[in-house]
């Protein structure tokens, strides 16, 4: 974490916490003529010093060289990274315990940077079923005609099946990537996180290459669910649902490690799929009453569930907050998940 003024996260030993960090975390009212929030920075391009900066700047954006020490990066063009933008990402970042996040214009678009960024022709890819229908259309057709060939599994609580699908997708191609839904949208269907890190490690000495964890954990996330401390190395959320939390915007975010999130901010900017600055901004203000939100949201699913289980028109209910001791789902559900 920097150390600069905007950047802390501590008073005195004591950690902030992520919904006291969302009201200021990352930006500084001296940048911006003392405005207490943080302004709409239209714009696509950026001012630099000299010619020499300017170069420089790109050469970092672009990957062909590395910080120097004692060196800040600095904002080259709204494609590539935008003030709104770097705040938004640093906030969700805290959310999700993660070294880095990048935002994009969707959910998809996250999901498609992100599998643009690791999956090659031949690759094969496994995943979780169901997957997000759009999911689903983008490995069956769109990474298809890329040679990528998808490999999935119906119970991601029955390891024996995960693993014998990893088989099937290791004879086929390299795994280059493990994505999974938990929980599934809309069964509720669970993914032991656990089982597919395993898995990810038996297949890097297998075939010589570690396949990225890659969760969508838009159903519980950020609040309720934290993939990347259960094993995965990137956890996907479709902003638009609860982050976003009004119905008024579309975006996405990925977290995990600066490692990773790099690779995918090099496709973002490549293929254009970043967040505006407008609505970065508001995805800004949601974030400063997502835990207040996400918690009514879980009474009120609760209160809902019971009434409909006493119903008599009504054959089942798919809520996790009810699960009872024996249930498989159980045991995965209480070590990955703190609400439904």
């Amino acid at each position: 974490m920097s150390n600069d003024g905007y950047h802390k996260d501590r008073i005195a030993n004591r950690k902030l916490h992520p919904e006291t960090l969302m009201m200021g975390f990352g930006y500084s009212p001296a940048m911006s003529e003392g405005s207490l929030k943080p302004p709409v920075f239209l714009t696509s391009t950026f001012v630099f010093e000299n010619a020499q900066q300017g170069k420089d700047f790109f050469d970092l954006t672009a990957g062909r060289r590395q910080l120097k020490p004692g060196e800040k990066s600095g904002l080259v063009y709204s494609r590539f990274n935008h003030p709104n933008m770097e705040i938004l990402e640093d906030r969700l970042a805290i959310w999700d315990e993660a070294e880095k996040c990048a935002v994009f214009a969707s959910g998809m678009a996250a999901i498609a940077t992100t599998c643009f960024a690791f999956l090659r022709p031949g690759d094969t890819i496994i995943h979780s079923r169901p997957l997000y229908g759009g999911t689903e259309t983008l490995l069956k057709n769109q990474m298809g005609a890329f040679g990528v060939t998808p490999f999935g599994f119906t119970d991601g609580l029955d390891v024996a099946q995960m693993r014998q699908v990893a088989k099937e997708a290791a004879a086929k191609g390299r795994v280059a990537m493990i994505l999974v839904e938990t929980p599934a949208n809309p069964t509720n269907g669970l993914v032991d996180l656990a089982a597919c890190k395993a898995i990810a490690d038996e297949l890097e000495t297998s075939q010589g290459h570690r396949p990225p964890v890659v969760v969508d954990n838009t159903m519980l996330g950020p609040k309720y669910q934290k993939p990347l401390k259960q094993g995965a190395d990137l956890s996907l959320l479709s902003l638009t649902k609860y982050v976003g939390g009004h119905s008024d915007l579309v975006g996405g975010s990925i977290s995990g490690s600066e490692a990773l999130v790099r690779q995918v901010k090099s496709w973002r900017g490549s293929l254009g799929t970043q967040l505006d600055p407008n609505s970065c901004w508001m995805l800004m203000r949601s974030l400063e009453t997502l835990d207040i939100r996400m918690s009514r949201a879980n009474e009120n699913a609760k209160l809902v569930a019971e009434y409909l289980e006493s119903h008599p028109k009504v054959a089942k209910v798919h809520y996790l907050g009810n699960l009872k001791d024996g249930d498989p789902r159980k045991a995965v559900f209480d070590r990955q998940c703190t609400a439904a």
